[in-house]
């Protein structure tokens, strides 16, 4: 079967590694519906690390906020989060996150992926308190970002056959 020029961009999370330049990092995102956590791997893609927030708004504005950062960091390709339900299938959030995966393909070839990111906020959440000790106020301000370097930790974990 084949697929259309913006499905051939959208890789299996172990074909990712082979759809990048060499020694080139990915962004991880966990799309919310206030606003995107980004974070960044190394160029190893060993280790995952927060890195901002960006505040939903229009889609134009999300991109470039999103490329830049990207560009900034050298970074060649997006892992997205993609938050099946526990009994596997896939609900309007999942959708969401295709489609934003398909509008900025529509902006810039580069490789996609998708991570379950099933419990990860909850996950990070946890950490958070139990870890860090911090308060509900200082977690809200980070748990976005935090989730996308969960979710991206998990996708590097697996390259590396974790």
């Amino acid at each position: 079967m084949c697929g259309t020029p913006i499905d051939m961009a959208i890789v299996d999370i172990m074909q990712l590694r082979d759809a990048l330049p060499p020694r080139t990092p990915v962004v991880g995102l966990d799309p919310g519906e206030k606003t995107i956590g980004v974070a960044v791997s190394d160029i190893s893609l060993t280790i995952a690390s927060p890195l901002a927030l960006i505040r939903r708004s229009k889609f134009t504005r999300e991109a470039e906020e999103l490329f830049a950062l990207m560009e900034s960091r050298g970074a060649a390709g997006v892992v997205i989060g993609l938050p099946v339900n526990m009994d596997g299938t896939e609900g309007a959030r999942c959708q969401s996150n295709r489609a934003l995966a398909r509008n900025l393909l529509r902006l810039r070839d580069l490789p996609v992926a998708f991570w379950d990111e099933r419990l990860s906020t909850a996950a990070v959440e946890r950490m958070l308190i139990g870890e860090a000790d911090m308060t509900r106020g200082k977690r809200a301000e980070v748990v976005d970002r935090a989730a996308a370097g969960y979710i991206l930790q998990g996708a590097l974990d697996r390259l590396r056959g974790g």
